[in-house]
């Protein structure tokens, strides 16, 4: 990766091949910051990051599997050598949108599957890059949620996904608390029905659901930490 612009801030993106995660990274490189896009897959992440940034100054595309604890420490490795701190984490990556399922019959090893990634994924990320984050001025982390999470709307459906962006929003407000005095600003941001291939047809456009995020991930120091958004705005646990 090129040397140019060495003081911008550096963002890291999980899950970001494509869909909502690759919109973040888009608008984050396009707001001077250098990102760093994860993806299990590494040649489909490096298609995506060319897509966004064919001179590689801005984007740098590195293979991330949440799910896997050596693969996440090897991008916190990358991260630590490349750049030496990070500034903002978009805790992105999801899977199992279980529309069909319901929680009296549902599969717990799918179930599981999906806590592994929504859930232990963002913990792993977070965890990993604690420590980068600490080196920064301004410290961001964002857990890309979903309305399908708040306890005041749940009503049944969708147990492998609720249940963990409910707990990924517990977890949340977990981090904001401890990390209150460190200056790290940590929020869960929904990002409404977007039309992405987990979304599937019908949704708003995807630059419409990650602007969200781009706004919690580059809030003032004097921003709301702790917090569950959509659109800047509070949306019920």
């Amino acid at each position: 990766m090129a040397v140019e612009g060495v003081g911008l801030p550096v963002a890291v993106v999980t899950g970001a091949n494509r869909g909502i995660g690759f919109e973040v990274v888009r608008q984050l490189a396009g707001c001077d910051h250098r990102v760093v896009l994860g993806s299990r897959d590494l040649g489909k992440g490096r298609a995506a990051a060319a897509r966004i940034d064919p001179s590689g100054d801005r984007v740098l595309a590195v293979q991330l599997d949440v799910a896997d604890a050596a693969s996440v420490a090897a991008m916190a490795e990358r991260v630590t050598r490349e750049f030496g701190r990070t500034d903002v984490v978009v805790n992105n990556a999801a899977i199992l949108y279980d529309t069909w399922a319901r929680a009296r019959s549902a599969d717990l090893g799918e179930v599981q599957r999906a806590l592994d990634t929504n859930l232990f994924g963002a913990w792993r990320v977070t965890q990993a890059l604690l420590p980068l984050l600490r080196r920064s001025p301004h410290p961001r982390v964002v857990m890309v949620s979903s309305e399908g999470g708040s306890l005041a709307s749940m009503s049944g459906g969708t147990p492998a996904y609720s249940v963990s962006k409910a707990a990924l929003n517990a977890l949340t407000r977990l981090l904001a608390g401890e990390l209150s005095g460190q200056r790290v600003l940590v929020n869960a941001i929904c990002p409404g029905w977007v039309a992405t291939d987990m979304g599937g047809r019908g949704g708003r456009p995807v630059r419409e659901g990650a602007a969200g995020i781009v706004w919690a991930a580059t809030l003032p120091d004097d921003g709301p930490s702790g917090g569950f958004f959509r659109d800047g705005e509070p949306v019920p646990w």
